[in-house]
């Protein structure tokens, strides 16, 4: 039965549409972008725990941080084994998570908590996260940034999902929970069975997924599709670079600079986006935001993230890679300093901010695969993408810290105001500044570290061609 996860056996016979690959990449990413909605049950896990924002903020970061590992060493080992057996091994350790973190909330250990959902779970996020992008990207080279956004923009609506299925299956474990009091946190055996749902029913729809992706044949090409018309551009190339070689060249340490000052500035954002509003638009000791509000903020960000994922990406075809990572970078600058200084006038104005914020964070992630694919080439770009991604493992530890640091230092949770975060979202503004120049300095990767023409334009699999 395992067998049938080979490679060899996920091969698409002649006539396959390529648009039913996009539903198997969505059943994975949806699944594993439930981590952009800790945040609704953040408190619930403070109170449980008699712990600090830092303390809790850990688990998210230590998922992030073994995202960006895993994706980094499994790159070629899912380019050799091909998506589905990569998405197989995704929902198990993705799912184990879930439920070694249950198991910790039972017994009141933390630890545990940060074993299953941050260590486990982040392997599984960290391959789940890869192992339909450079498919997507071999059955659209076409129109790549639209690939990549298909492909990744389901991470970014996870949460959209998650955050009112949460809320919910927290409500039907105990009643005594109510979401739309700010002051209520759901009790530890109401979490215990949240994170044993969630791990068994994630499991099941990333099945669909496992089983329903397919690889393009090594001569296929989209109807009308000339390479030669796709390589035209001053930034694209029509070379071939190995990892190995990529990882020497600055061009691929300045988009890691890129990636990780996009993320780090996003994530503040997402990480503490349920509290974040309530805080903003606290009066008399009390939010005018209801936790079932804020709740819904959280979904309405995922929307923006997962939409900008895929219209932003998209749009890169159209107006190139480095440009659409200006307007990311600079636009999001002016729109921190515009969050920090007038944010509390008006709840519309800051829910504005923050979906503008977190699409630039959403298309930042989208299209970096096709940004890599601009500069490396396709030979390896699955594995050239996974050691990108450890920019996020940094990112996914300094963005929490930055913000639960300045938070922890001005006050306990339910007592924050906007004054609170207002240093950390500057702090935000000179991040953005940093990737911003580095988005800059990006040129054509140099001839010596290209691949002898043999091996670049052999048909590849697991980054060796044959």
């Amino acid at each position: 039965m395992l067998s049938a996860l080979d490679r060899r056996r996920t091969v698409a016979p002649p006539g396959y549409s390529r648009w039913l690959i996009p539903p198997a990449a969505l059943a994975i990413h949806l699944c594993i972008g439930q981590v952009y909605a800790t945040s609704v049950y953040k408190n619930s896990l403070i109170a449980h725990f008699d712990a600090s924002q830092t303390a809790i903020g850990v688990i998210f970061s230590i998922a992030i941080v073994m995202l960006g590992l895993s994706a980094a060493v499994a790159g070629t080992w899912v380019e050799r084994n091909g998506p589905r057996k990569a998405m197989f091994v995704s929902a198990c350790f993705w799912s184990v998570g879930f439920l070694v973190g249950a198991v910790g909330i039972a017994t009141g250990q933390l630890w545990l908590l940060y074993l299953g959902y941050g260590l486990l779970g982040g392997i599984g996020l960290g391959i789940g996260y890869i192992s339909p992008v450079s498919t997507l990207i071999k059955w659209f080279p076409d129109r790549p940034g639209l690939a990549t956004g298909l492909a990744i923009m389901g991470f970014g609506g996870g949460a959209m999902v998650a955050s009112p299925l949460s809320r919910q299956l927290l409500t039907l474990y105990d009643r005594g929970y109510d979401p739309d009091a700010a002051g209520s946190t759901a009790s530890g055996s109401a979490l215990v069975w949240l994170f044993v749902t969630l791990g068994v029913g994630y499991f099941l729809v990333m099945m669909f997924g496992v089983a329903n992706v397919r690889v393009p044949a090594a001569d296929w090409r989209p109807a009308g599709f000339d390479p030669a018309r796709a390589t035209a551009k001053p930034m694209v190339t029509t070379a071939s670079v190995s990892a190995a070689n990529a990882v020497r060249t600055p061009q691929f340490w300045l988009l890691w600079v890129v990636l990780f000052c996009n993320v780090t500035a996003g994530i503040g954002i997402l990480e503490q986006a349920s509290p974040m509003i309530q805080d903003f638009f606290r009066e008399g000791g009390g939010s005018a935001v209801s936790v079932a509000a804020a709740g819904g903020f959280v979904g309405l960000l995922s929307l923006f993230n997962m939409g900008g994922r895929f219209a932003w990406s998209t749009a890169s075809d159209l107006i190139g890679r480095k440009r659409v990572y200006v307007l990311y970078l600079g636009v999001g600058m002016v729109m921190y300093v515009l969050l920090a200084s007038v944010g509390r006038v008006a709840t519309g104005l800051f829910v504005l901010l923050a979906c503008v914020i977190v699409s630039f964070y959403g298309g930042g992630f989208a299209t970096m695969p096709a940004y890599l694919r601009d500069l490396f080439g396709t030979y390896q770009v699955g594995a050239i993408h996974g050691r990108v991604l450890t920019a996020w493992s940094a990112a996914g530890v300094a963005g929490p810290l930055i913000v639960n640091g300045f938070l922890d230092a001005k006050g306990e949770p339910g007592t924050l105001t906007a004054a609170g975060y207002r240093p950390a979202l500057l702090t935000m503004v000179g991040v953005l500044a940093v990737g911003f120049v580095a988005n800059l300095l990006v040129r054509p990767v140099p001839e010596r570290f290209h691949e002898p023409t043999a091996v670049g334009s052999g048909e590849v699999e697991g980054g060796l061609a044959r």
